[in-house]
């Protein structure tokens, strides 16, 4: 698939058939996705692939002790309940999440059903729990090298025929994720990413979330058009863009 049209098809996905995935095709997707930049190639990441009865364990676990109202335990720091336009974010693609599932405002049952199938990662055959190496905190820029890796999967899924959805509900309590899954407590449990093939059955799976306009969060600080052999360098750009920009000029030898 060429770039742009893996980027702009690519849309979270919750609802999975029963069709297994190989060990070969998640080895190929991280293959890929590991190409992520890092801070000073540092890549601080591991990745936890879990499936089969280990996954089933941290699934039924996790919704148990979420529905008993145990406290979140996750071993980054939440920023808590979103608000102002963040929230409306999320509250839109809410909407549209339970209006394809033809899930009523008042239907307390299906809207706790929904929220048990975060808790259980959707179900999902497979479940990549994403961890950076804890010596790095405060993990601000290894979180930020996480995020490129992650993107990587979904995308590298995606282009396999995968679906997948980022997945911070189903590892709720990052103590049960790391008791089964066994990992090390010198790593810190980021995220997981639900995957696995997707249920063209299972309507949310139809939906795509919204992106706002570029004019409402670009903004360019006196960039030229481009910056080429005829171009202006303007006054504040400072001695080194200048410097470069006239040995650009330079004939080669």
């Amino acid at each position: 698939m060429e770039f742009e049209t893996l980027v702009q098809t690519r849309k979270s996905v919750r609802g999975f058939n029963k069709q297994p995935v190989s060990r070969a095709t998640v080895e190929e997707i991280i293959e890929v996705a590991k190409r992520a930049p890092s801070s000073m190639n540092t890549q601080p990441w591991h990745v936890h692939v879990l499936t089969g009865k280990p996954l089933e364990e941290v699934r039924r676990r996790n919704m148990e002790e979420m529905v008993a109202g145990a406290k979140v335990k996750r071993d980054i720091v939440s920023h808590g309940e979103y608000q102002g336009v963040h929230r409306g974010r999320q509250v839109d693609i809410a909407k549209k999440l339970f209006g394809a599932m033809g899930i009523a405002r008042d239907d307390k049952p299906m809207r706790q059903d929904w929220v048990l199938r975060g808790f259980r990662q959707f179900d999902a055959p497979v479940s990549l729990v994403l961890a950076y190496d804890r010596i790095l905190d405060p993990g601000a820029v290894c979180h930020f090298d996480l995020g490129a890796l992650c993107y990587g999967i979904v995308l590298a899924a995606w282009d396999r025929g995968l679906g997948s959805v980022i997945n911070g509900q189903g590892i709720m309590r990052s103590d049960i994720v790391r008791e089964v899954a066994n990992i090390p407590e010198d790593q810190v449990i980021m995220t997981c990413v639900a995957m696995g093939y997707p249920d063209d059955s299972f309507a949310a799976n139809a939906v795509r979330s919204d992106r706002e306009a570029n004019s409402d969060f670009v903004r360019y600080v006196a960039l030229p058009t481009s910056v080429g052999a005829g171009s202006r360098i303007p006054a504040f750009a400072g001695a080194t863009a200048r410097r470069f920009a006239s040995k650009r000029r330079r004939p080669a030898c």
